[in-house]
């Protein structure tokens, strides 16, 4: 090999490893940065609640209340922290639903859509069981209903959508989101909501995309006219409604 290739491939050598380099350094800030849950507002909020909280594991906790009538699986949405969204499931187990969070790998349900196996089986006395999420958490949640929906009756998507179809099944299905939602994507929502076999759909008036949990402002979101607590609430009333069918 000439000197003026070898100075050639050495030199692109070098460029492919400042890129690999450009490329991990810029895949690691992006995974290491995400919405954290306000803990002051999530400790204030649960300091008013009797409901009991359970760590399952590292990664999964479960708001159980006296006498649950339904189990409800909750992935959150992605780069948002799953503590934001305790005061929620506090929320719908105050109605007496089994309420179960699961933090994500990086905060990205996409890398655990399976993080719901085995937590059913935890709990063998509840015989109706809802899955669902916010935003992407929604989505993967309803990825993993596909492959397990002979263990669920319905779906609830809070800013969400999904790419399945479920429009032949029975499923009871929720589909909520903030009037002043501009997170998500709407012309995405109406296209796949076909996908969906009736469902309840609640536009909650004032709500946006983050007030479903509480972490702050997100980046592109419309300005909210309720508060956080109160989008909170109205989503755990909503969810209570369809599971008592």
């Amino acid at each position: 090999m000439s000197k003026k290739k070898r100075i050639i491939l050495i030199s692109s050598l070098s460029t492919l490893g400042v890129l690999l380099i450009a490329l991990v350094v810029g895949i690691g800030i992006y995974l290491g940065t995400y919405y954290h849950a306000d803990e002051v507002s999530v400790q204030t909020f649960l300091q008013d609640s009797s409901i009991e909280k359970v760590e399952l594991d590292k990664n999964t906790v479960a708001f159980v209340p006296q006498t649950p009538k339904a189990g409800f699986i909750f992935y959150p949405g992605g780069k948002v922290e799953v503590d934001a969204y305790y005061p929620l499931m506090a929320e719908c187990a105050k109605n007496d639903i089994l309420s179960i969070a699961i933090k994500m790998p990086f905060n990205l349900a996409v890398f655990n859509i399976n993080a719901a196996d085995g937590i059913r089986e935890q709990y063998p006395n509840i015989e109706k069981w809802y899955i669902g999420g916010h935003s992407l958490g929604g989505s993967m949640a309803s990825s993993y209903l596909e492959k397990n929906i002979d263990d669920f009756d319905g779906l609830i998507l809070l800013g969400s959508y999904s790419t399945v179809d479920f429009s032949d099944t029975s499923l009871n299905v929720l589909s909520i989101y903030g009037e002043n939602d501009k997170v998500m994507n709407k012309e995405k929502y109406d296209k796949y909501k076909s996908n969906l076999p009736n469902p309840e759909e609640y536009k909650i008036p004032g709500g946006n995309h983050a007030g479903f949990g509480l972490y702050g402002e997100q980046k592109g979101d419309g300005k909210a006219t309720i508060t956080n607590e109160e989008q909170i609430k109205i989503t755990a009333e909503q969810i209570s409604n369809i599971m008592e069918k």
